[in-house]
């Protein structure tokens, strides 16, 4: 698709991404088995567990290795934010389809104790989020909703805390 042909594409109207595709064709499983080769998150040593079919609720672990730990052993903050970088775009991209445009606006991390072992992300979004961003796009031409993570250790303790702030907005605007 070209920009221009009347079909708008998830990004506006450009042609679709290899990832865009594959997402469309595959479903949520395959695209789970390719992001465990995606580089960033494959050099992170990030390990996606599980997507569900509606790309709802993604599920992401890391092991603390040598090439992702910092000066004094614990978690590198970088590897930490790039566990959890992609995912909340990926799943409203999924959730509101191809007649909206979604791009990652900002993004915060708040370091809250050392990670000493492998952590873990949850990310979920709700049909209540997803009606309320859609609305919002439509009425107002732009929403910005932020979206929160915890990654927490693996006995429960919360690690770290990153806020996405999203920019979503109809294709064609």
């Amino acid at each position: 698709m070209r920009k221009g042909s009347g079909k708008a594409g998830i990004s506006g109207g450009h042609s679709r991404t290899l990832w865009q595709k594959l997402v469309a064709v595959l479903g949520a499983g395959a695209v789970r088995y390719l992001l465990q080769f995606y580089p960033p998150l494959f050099g992170a040593g990030v390990r996606v567990v599980r997507i569900d079919s509606k790309f709802r609720e993604i599920v992401v672990e890391m092991p603390l290795y040598p090439w992702t730990r910092n000066y004094v052993g614990t978690h590198f903050g970088g590897s930490l934010y790039a566990m959890c970088d992609p995912f909340y775009m990926l799943m409203m991209m999924q959730n509101l389809g191809r007649g909206y445009v979604v791009w990652d606006k900002s993004a915060t991390i708040e370091f809250l104790r050392p990670g000493r072992s492998k952590v873990r992300a949850v990310f979920k979004i709700t049909e209540d989020q997803i009606r309320q961003i859609r609305d919002e796009a439509d009425s107002t031409g732009r929403a910005y909703p932020t979206l929160t993570v915890v990654v927490e250790g693996e006995g429960g303790e919360a690690i770290a805390r990153i806020g996405k702030v999203l920019s979503v907005r109809k294709a064609g605007r």
